[in-house]
């Protein structure tokens, strides 16, 4: 049975099954948390033409996205004005975000961007969907669960000291894999 973007409810942590790429491909808003288990998480994301996800950190969190549709610029590093890190990804790229690191991906594409997100341990209220940007930057679930923003935190996440401040550039490496 073909299981529709619209038609995933998150039953986590219940067993599921479902055409991940064709659901993140139909996906139409901005973030739809399809999965929501134990210690993982699988959100789908629609990002317009023009928009980001965001510059953002997850203090506590891991987190894997892959680009199904569209084409985007990567940017990380270890403070929102230190993004050491930038690449051009497009359909196929995964992203490694490792805790604690400050990222963003931009929509440099003329369609929107279609990315499925993994986050370890989860990170958004199960079954969220939040259909635009603004929804989601207003959602005081998701800053309740650790989401940081750069206008929060004056640029620094809160998890990393000087120590490790100075050994993070060498850790981000080329994070951007071909799949």
């Amino acid at each position: 049975m073909d299981v529709l973007a619209d038609e995933i409810s998150d039953i986590g942590p219940q067993p599921q099954a479902f055409d991940i790429a064709r659901a993140t491909r139909d996906n139409a808003n901005y973030r739809s948390v399809a999965w929501s288990g134990r210690y993982l998480q699988v959100t789908l994301m629609s990002i317009p033409v023009g928009g980001d996800i965001g510059l953002e950190a997850h203090p506590e969190t891991d987190q894997f996205l892959r680009l199904d549709a569209g084409r985007g610029r990567v940017q990380m590093g270890p403070a929102k004005d230190r993004l050491t890190f930038d690449q051009t990804v497009s359909n196929g790229w995964c992203v490694l975000v490792p805790a604690g690191t400050w990222h963003n991906i931009a929509n440099t594409g003329p369609t929107p961007m279609q990315v499925y997100a993994i986050y370890a341990p989860a990170h958004h209220t199960p079954g969220k969907v939040q259909a635009t940007a603004a929804a989601a930057a207003a959602d005081r679930d998701d800053r309740a669960r650790g989401l940081v923003r750069a206008t929060q935190t004056g640029g620094r996440s809160p998890r990393m000291n000087d120590r490790e401040d100075a050994m993070r550039p060498h850790s981000l490496g080329r994070l951007a894999l071909r799949t």
